[in-house]
């Protein structure tokens, strides 16, 4: 039987605690603790977002990835906080090695899940989901870490003045959210796109230990034998140092890994607002190859493959005026160029520094023919989905979406029932939609479930394929760079308003282009053999609903 129990009043000290030996006054003690808890909770979230935006970028499926971390940091933080019960007797001296470690782990776990990437992702076996282990052992780490923070700083704030659980926890809790919302607003805003992702980890790593190593030791010093205030102090410098020197050699770091992942042969590389851009080759001789955030987007081995096989078939009909959805590097624009009647290319391109490459990198423009170098071609900077929606109706003959793969979860609303329905509107009434809808060999039920989803928004559809070289990089969403065993091809997707699906055909009128990698007989097996690999059965995929 448990005997009942008054709570103890607001001046009683536990057993352990002995009479507070602070430097400052209490209220300036307590608003000091108030203020680490502050600063340590932005560092925590920045952590937190740290994990996803890197693992979205290195793994793919963000809104997986995103799960994953938060799911389980959630999980360790109930963890930690029951571990950190133990260190209560000793709140100062644990909240101050927490901190310590926090601050290494939390700081340098970009740099690591960055190096096993670049390093090891291709090494396959057992070792094919290191990444993903490792995302999940630091989410953990981190997690618990965070966790303990809490009954500690409790802890500490009663230590410099008792007062009343509920109000103690009103203030710890309001300090720690509002610092939480300070930190999650500055990494997109401040962090990362000032000092790139792994420098952003380092530098918070190292606000984190110098705010818990000065809160602890000054302001509980006193409460700390010789022997730990001097530990705590090795420990803090020693991160410190750890922190301050992988900072300087970061930019080091990403070329090597840089040249890791992508070859020696690096030319461009430059993080825009929207992604990382990489381009390798391109001259000497050398193919281009154009990666947007580790995906290969354009291969100079087969890239007229992929464009011909994208644009010719839609064209063959009526083109006078053509938009083209994504595609800033201007190959497509490129192939609709080529046809005669063309009289304006809309270019919608969510990042202008791919456009720009596109107008001055002397290689990339010399691939795409200079084509925003034609008076016809017009840029339009933004969102896919919005500049349909005001779009007025029947304005394009052609519409022609250069989007990347389904499955990547910011492509997923490009790819949507709603989205196909804005196109159909978009379109004159005897138009022709033309999508890429990703790998059809490797991933079967993805291109599949696009061409559902277009005859859901009322389309009629005629699904192809071509097949490509090898890349050495894994078909579709996957960021890993181990090569696919699947024979890597390209789905396409030609639909229209109407009764009828469209006719696969090139045209071959007066003055109308010769492909240099598609002919006709070709276009016709391409199509009978994507029907080979039909699956039925699927849902269309929606903006609230998404099936990729």
């Amino acid at each position: 039987m448990i005997e009942p129990h008054a709570p103890a009043p607001p001046g009683t000290r536990p057993p352990w605690a002995g009479p507070p030996r602070l430097p400052v006054r209490p209220d300036t003690g307590r608003f000091l603790v108030l203020a680490g808890v502050f600063v340590c909770a932005a560092c925590g979230l920045v952590y937190e977002l740290e994990l996803v935006a890197l693992a979205s970028y290195l793994i793919g499926d963000s809104v997986t990835q995103a799960s994953v971390v938060l799911s389980v940091m959630v999980f360790a933080m109930g963890l930690g906080s029951l571990a950190a019960k133990r260190l209560r007797p000793h709140a100062a001296a644990g909240f101050g090695a927490i901190e310590a470690v926090l601050a290494l782990v939390g700081g340098s776990s970009a740099l690591a899940l960055y190096a096993v990437f670049a390093w090891t992702g291709d090494w396959g076996g057992i070792w094919a989901h290191g990444p993903r282990a490792l995302l999940v052992a630091f989410s953990l780490t981190i997690g618990l870490l965070i966790g303990a923070e809490v009954p500690l700083l409790m802890e500490l704030i009663q230590r410099i003045r008792r007062q009343d659980a509920g109000g103690a926890v009103a203030d710890l809790f309001a300090a720690d959210y509002v610092g939480a919302l300070v930190g999650g607003l500055a990494f997109p805003f401040l962090l990362l796109p000032l000092l790139g992702q792994l420098s952003s980890a380092l530098i918070t790593g190292a606000v984190n230990v110098v705010v818990g190593g000065a809160l602890v030791l000054g302001l509980f010093g006193g409460d700390l034998s010789r022997r730990a205030r001097w530990l705590l102090v090795i420990a803090n410098f020693t991160v410190l140092g750890i922190l301050a020197s992988a900072a300087v050699l970061v930019d080091d770091f990403e070329q090597a890994a840089r040249h890791a992942v992508y070859g020696q042969d690096v030319r461009v590389a430059i993080q825009t607002d929207v992604q990382e851009v990489v381009i390798t080759g391109g001259t000497d001789g050398r193919p281009l190859d154009l990666f947007l955030d580790g995906r290969l987007r354009v291969s100079g081995h087969d890239a007229r493959r992929y464009h011909e096989a994208l644009v010719h078939p839609a064209m063959s009909g009526e083109h006078t005026r053509v938009l083209i959805l994504g595609g800033g590097d201007g190959l497509a624009a490129r192939e609709v160029l080529r046809h005669p009647g063309v009289h304006r290319v809309d270019v919608v391109e969510v990042d202008p520094e791919v456009v720009r490459l596109a107008r001055e990198d002397p290689a990339l423009s010399r691939l795409n023919g200079d084509a925003y170098g034609d008076t016809r071609v017009h840029v339009m900077t933004g969102d896919a989905f919005r500049r349909l929606r005001v779009a007025p109706p029947g304005t394009y003959d052609v519409v022609i979406s250069d989007l990347p793969d389904p499955g990547i979860t910011a492509s997923t609303k490009l790819y949507s029932q709603e989205f196909y329905g804005l196109a159909r509107r978009a379109l004159a009434p005897r138009g022709r939609l033309a999508v890429h809808a990703g790998p059809v060999s490797s991933r079967p039920r993805v291109f599949w479930t696009a061409d559902a989803t277009l005859r859901s928004a009322g389309l009629r559809t005629a699904p192809y394929r071509v097949s490509g070289r090898d890349s050495g990089f894994t078909a579709g969403p996957d960021r890993s760079t181990r090569p696919t065993r699947a024979p890597r091809d390209w789905g396409f997707i030609l639909a229209a308003p109407g009764e009828r699906p469209p006719v696969l055909r090139l045209d071959t009128g007066e003055g109308e282009p010769r492909p240099e990698t598609l002919t006709q007989t070709g276009l016709t097996a391409d199509a009978r053999a994507a029907e080979g690999t039909r699956v039925g059965g699927l849902g269309a995929s929606t903006v609230l609903h998404p099936r990729y």
